[in-house]
């Protein structure tokens, strides 16, 4: 059996939540070939079905990205430079920052390419997309308490269906998680489609983590009696 190669980008915007980023992709790696190959644990069924990720870290220039703690971030790509990707995930950032004019070009063209199989956001990443326009007539998932501050301060975008009651979601090639530890179930959901119970087990155990289930969501009542989708 091949192992499935998926290149994987990570939008790096300034300041962004650094677990929205750090969790979500240890979690996917965790489930590698690289990692089940290496830990003396996994069956060959586990390692022969994991997949090679290749991580591309990018962002406009080859600058160190501050995060929301910790230290910055190195890119390995850049706008111009970063290859077809299979898959992107976008941390959440200021859910208010105006993106930069290259930002919203590199993420239309990226998101539009039939190449793309996911756009993954966490958090407050939904809330930045949706100036982009790509997340238009999507459910999408965000952060509650921002979608409630949003909403009472005529903030919201509603060219995009906000959902308020759910973990994570995903609508079409748009997978979406709601607060900062919502990635990770956003990531055990995704794996679904790909690894077999035994190496999610396997994984979770390794992680001594279980997954949330996307509904119900024990933070929906942080929206309860506000229509984020109200005009």
């Amino acid at each position: 059996m091949v192992n499935p190669v998926w290149s994987f980008g990570v939008l790096l915007l300034p300041g962004f939540q650094l677990l929205d980023m750090a969790g979500t992709i240890d979690y996917f790696q965790l489930h590698s070939f690289e990692y089940m190959n290496g830990i003396g644990l996994a069956t060959p069924d586990i390692i022969n079905n994991a997949p090679i990720i290749n991580w591309h870290f990018i962002a406009q220039d080859m600058n160190p990205v501050n995060t929301s703690v910790g230290p910055p971030v190195p890119p390995t790509v850049t706008f111009e430079t970063a290859p077809k990707l299979d898959y992107l995930l976008v941390p959440g950032s200021d859910p208010f920052v105006v993106l930069p004019s290259v930002a919203t070009k590199f993420v239309q063209k990226t998101f539009h390419d039939p190449s793309l199989k996911g756009l993954l956001t966490v958090c407050t990443g939904s809330m930045v997309l949706a100036q982009t326009g790509i997340l238009d007539n999507h459910k999408v998932c965000s952060n509650k308490m921002v979608l409630k501050y949003a909403s009472e301060h005529g903030l919201i975008n509603h060219n995009v269906t906000w959902i308020g009651d759910r973990r994570w979601n995903q609508d079409g090639k748009v997978w979406s998680a709601a607060g900062v530890t919502a990635g990770l179930d956003l990531a055990a959901g995704f794996l679904e489609n790909w690894i077999a119970e035994d190496g999610r087990k396997l994984a979770q155990d390794l992680f001594e983590y279980h997954p949330n289930p996307r509904f119900p969501d024990r933070f929906a009542s942080i929206l309860a009696g506000v229509d984020v989708n109200k005009k």
